[in-house]
């Protein structure tokens, strides 16, 4: 296992536009690393778990999730990324519509990493994604571990 692997974005996200801007910030941020995109939760769920080229078989990433996706809560996926024993060390990005604070904590006491509530602005959402491009420029992510 290389330990200077690149780290794999895992973005789950079912809005469109959404996931465009998040994925032209994280570029302006100078992030060249790999972006998977998934807009619902089975099929990044899928990916996750049992693709070969999935985190659990190659080792680490880093997760961008959206709470409120068509086909499952991302506090399911959250609690599945986190209850698994090869992927409980990946970080978990909540970027979400959703600051109501009960929702927060349940996040934070499931295992999430940072939580980000998507501003409703354009400006201030892309200077939030910006942000989230420079810490994940900085970021060490634990490798998924051997079994």
């Amino acid at each position: 296992m290389n330990s200077h692997q690149s780290v794999g974005i895992v973005m789950i996200e079912d809005d469109a536009g959404h996931a465009r801007l998040i994925e032209k910030n994280i570029r302006r941020a100078g992030i060249s690393n790999d972006i998977k995109h998934f807009l619902d939760g089975t099929s990044a769920l899928d990916y996750l778990f049992n693709d070969a080229s999935g985190p659990s078989h190659n080792g680490p990433a880093l997760v961008l999730l959206d709470l409120n996706l068509p086909d499952m809560s991302g506090t399911s996926i959250l609690e599945k990324i986190k209850q698994d024993e090869k992927l409980h060390r990946t970080p978990v990005v909540v970027l979400t519509t959703t600051d109501d604070k009960v929702e927060i904590q349940r996040c934070y006491d499931l295992g999430c990493n940072v939580y980000i509530t998507k501003p409703v602005n354009y400006e201030s959402f892309a200077d939030a994604i910006r942000q989230l491009g420079l810490f994940l420029s900085v970021i060490q992510v634990p490798s998924v571990e051997e079994q």
